[in-house]
């Protein structure tokens, strides 16, 4: 399982690549595996403003839809727009050509209750 060091991650399986104040999102490797072959990713947030673990969209596997939670507070600045037509790219690429979303952070201190990749290993027992 890919579990990239350099990136933070959430209980809800996203995972947070920092670049300054900005966030870019999207799904772990485990989470993609568990839902199984991705037909669908919605954003609807799209130039609005959320609070962390507010419910930023969804994805649509083949057998479940799942909510996909805003790991930092922060106004949702761009949608990876190639997802509308290749959403697969979260399958076969999660941390690459599958990012979802960037984030405007706008509370830097919550960058620290992200979970290194250690911790995150451990809560998926990886």
């Amino acid at each position: 399982m890919n579990i990239p060091s350099n990136l933070k991650y959430t209980k809800d399986h996203e995972w947070v690549l920092i670049d300054g104040d900005i966030a870019i999102v999207g799904i772990t490797d485990f989470a993609q595996k568990e839902l199984g072959d991705i037909v669908y990713v919605e954003v609807e947030t799209l130039d609005q403003r959320l609070n962390k673990d507010e419910v930023f969209g969804t994805v649509e596997a083949v057998k479940t839809v799942s909510d996909l939670f805003l790991p930092l507070s922060g106004e949702i600045f761009e949608f990876n727009d190639e997802l509308e037509s290749n959403p697969e790219d979260v399958n076969t690429d999660p941390y690459g050509k599958g990012w979802m979303v960037k984030v405007k952070i706008s509370n830097a201190a919550e960058v620290e209750e992200l979970l290194s990749s250690d911790a995150y290993k451990q809560l998926i027992g990886a």
